[in-house]
């Protein structure tokens, strides 16, 4: 029997792989996770490519860094990670008020990727 209800409105980003968008959106919501372009660079090089990729995703569903509740980081090799924090530390910036909760693992990740993130931030009514 087919559902009678109408589908949320979900604002989705388009994604590189099926089955999956590069973020999401609903309400005062937004989330988005992702990895670097390129997977030849050093650790520094592929943080600076994914921060620069998740402020792109929110400011499309209308939000920004300075807006995330909440961040998983996965690093690859976990004793790199003050490393990360000092990159983390430049981008998320001097105010106290704009730091996210965040919580860093190591794992394995797909071939070449050093660092994966996902966010989840608040973001103004469309």
């Amino acid at each position: 029997m087919p559902s009678r209800s109408k589908p949320a409105k979900i604002q989705r980003l388009p994604g590189r792989s099926p089955g999956r968008s590069a973020g999401s959106a609903h309400g005062p919501f937004a989330w988005t996770a992702t990895t670097a372009t390129d997977k030849t660079g050093d650790l520094v090089v592929q943080v600076r490519q994914v921060f620069e990729k998740l402020q792109s995703q929110l400011l499309k569903m209308g939000s920004d860094k300075r807006n995330i509740i909440s961040a998983t980081v996965w690093l690859a090799d976990l004793r790199q990670k003050p490393l990360f924090d000092e990159e983390w530390l430049d981008w998320v910036g001097p105010e106290p008020q704009h730091w996210p909760q965040r919580a860093c693992i190591g794992a394995t990740l797909a071939d070449g990727s050093l660092v994966e993130i996902a966010v989840l931030a608040l973001r103004q009514e469309p």
